[in-house]
């Protein structure tokens, strides 16, 4: 088996509407298909950022986030870019705090984090 790439990651969101706006509105995702799987009485955004595609699910009711201390699974989505500060600035400017900037103890490349508004950890990577 030859592996090509990830070709998604999918998200279940506990606020459909406030989860679309960020990822969208944001982060600058675009809205490949919505809809709403009357089956699982839930909703399905397919979003996509250049070779990212990220599935968000709209939920009723889901458990909460184990966040701390960290749990098996998910840790983070990171995202590059080209400058960490110019983003950073971005970010705050629209409400979205982040940590500190700190380097990567092996690379040296600049880092922070940021969260959805679910709590999950998004990083961005210089």
């Amino acid at each position: 088996m030859e592996l090509k790439k990830i070709h998604h990651v999918a998200i279940i969101v506990s606020d459909y509407e406030t989860s679309k706006e960020f990822y969208v509105e944001k982060l600058g995702f675009q809205i490949v298909r919505e809809h709403y799987r009357q089956e699982k009485d839930d909703y399905k955004l397919d979003l996509k950022l250049r070779d990212c595609e990220l599935e968000i699910f709209g939920v009723k009711n889901p458990p909460k986030r184990v966040n701390r201390p960290e749990a098996c699974g998910l840790r983070h989505l990171a995202f590059h870019v080209e400058d960490i500060e110019s983003a950073i600035r971005e970010l705050e400017q629209m409400g979205i705090p982040c940590e500190p900037v700190r380097r990567d103890a092996f690379t040296g490349e600049k880092m922070t984090f940021f969260f959805d508004p679910d709590g999950l950890p998004l990083e961005l990577h210089e």
